[in-house]
């Protein structure tokens, strides 16, 4: 689609400097907007992922979470979205501290979003490891049954065709068999405007964010419990 081919375009000349703006975090703490105390009368749902998720060079009201939270309400659900969104993290540093994330949660979620990939594709990691990462992140939640969504992520044109063949097909077939929610690509419908990024070309501002939420919000609240 349109949207990715520009983003990958901008991909392929901006990998170092996305890499070197988010940092892996340390991982003995959480995000700090886990300390929110969850609506206890409302669905919970906890967005688990990467810069994108945790709102990387916004303020921590116009992250996606948040952004999330308020197009629910303006579809009349009342649920408590909660980031868990770590700038720089892999799928494996997402696997590393997910059983610490859902243990610090005041309950088990309802739905968790997981978001993750990106940035083991920017680094050309391996595909085999996505997956394997991947689908222990999936086997967890599972295990503690806990309702999951896939996020899709696409590889860049730059990294060659075996690359693509290999990544491209892990999130539609985890989701196949893990029997989870197959989301869209986080930033269709935004990457191809430059109104709607930072600076960088590569993570959305404000208005991007309140984009992605509202095209989310509809399919999340299918996925969300009556309250």
């Amino acid at each position: 689609m349109q949207s990715r081919s520009w983003l990958y375009v901008m991909v392929a000349t901006l990998c170092q400097f996305v890499l070197a703006c988010t940092p892996a975090p340390e991982r003995s703490r959480t995000p700090a907007s886990l300390s929110a105390t969850a609506a206890a009368d409302g669905p919970l749902v906890v967005a688990f992922g990467d810069s994108l998720f945790a709102g990387y060079g916004l303020e921590p009201s116009q992250g996606f979470a948040p952004a999330l939270e308020r197009a629910l309400a303006g579809q009349g659900v009342q649920a408590r979205v909660i980031n868990a969104g770590v700038s720089g993290d892999t799928t494996a540093a997402g696997l590393a501290r997910l059983a610490f994330t859902l243990d610090g949660l005041p309950r088990k979620p309802d739905l968790v979003i997981v978001g993750l990939g990106a940035n083991d594709m920017l680094r050309g990691l391996s595909p085999a490891e996505t997956r394997t990462n991947l689908e222990a992140i999936l086997a967890e939640l599972d295990r503690r049954e806990i309702p999951t969504a896939l996020v899709t992520m696409t590889a860049a044109p730059n990294l060659g065709e075996d690359y693509a063949r290999t990544f491209n097909p892990i999130y539609a077939e985890l989701a196949r068999l893990k029997g989870v929610r197959l989301y869209p690509f986080f930033l269709d419908g935004v990457a191809s405007r430059p109104d709607r990024l930072l600076p960088d070309g590569m993570h959305p501002n404000a208005r991007g964010i309140e984009d992605i939420a509202a095209r989310f919000a509809p399919i999340v609240s299918r996925d969300l419990p009556p309250h």
